[in-house]
């Protein structure tokens, strides 16, 4: 939890905001037009595009739950670390953070220094990803948001 600590003290880092459902819903239905985005993409062989599309729509999606607990956080060690501890919460499905930190570090090495990794695109893994970040979002009342936001504040 040294990790969230840290970011909850950077400017852009973990901050409490209101809980805005509107955005949450926008950051998922970004996430599967980027899915459908990977589709014509995956026909370009593109690595660059294929590592930073897939990522984005994992991260996307990750993102619509912490817009539904009213959490800011704008560097993404910091949401890969609140997803670490949302896993310990019962939140995400453990794993869910392994999968962002490596497809964060493949889109890096992708994007910013061109190594044209190779990029595995499962469709189906993608789209149960989402499915099940679909499935969080419908179980987040108001107790377990404000219960998962009084632990990120006491952290």
């Amino acid at each position: 939890m040294n990790k969230i600590n840290w970011c909850k003290g950077k400017e852009k880092g973990i901050k409490l905001i209101e809980p805005n459902d509107n955005l949450s819903a926008e950051y998922y239905e970004n996430a599967e037009e980027s899915l459908k985005v990977l589709r014509s993409i995956k026909e370009t062989e593109s690595n660059m595009w294929l590592a930073t599309t897939k990522y984005y729509i994992e991260y996307f999606a990750v993102y619509s739950v912490l817009m539904k607990l009213g959490v800011k956080c704008e560097i993404h060690d910091c949401t890969i670390a609140l997803t670490q501890m949302l896993e310990h919460e019962g939140t995400f499905k453990l794993g869910t953070h392994k999968i962002l930190e490596s497809d964060k570090e493949l889109r890096i090495d992708n994007q910013y220094y061109l190594k044209n990794r190779p990029v595995h695109i499962d469709f189906e893994k993608l789209s149960e990803f989402i499915i099940a970040i679909r499935e969080v979002l419908e179980k987040l009342d108001y107790t377990k948001i404000n219960e998962l936001r009084t632990k990120i504040k006491n952290l």
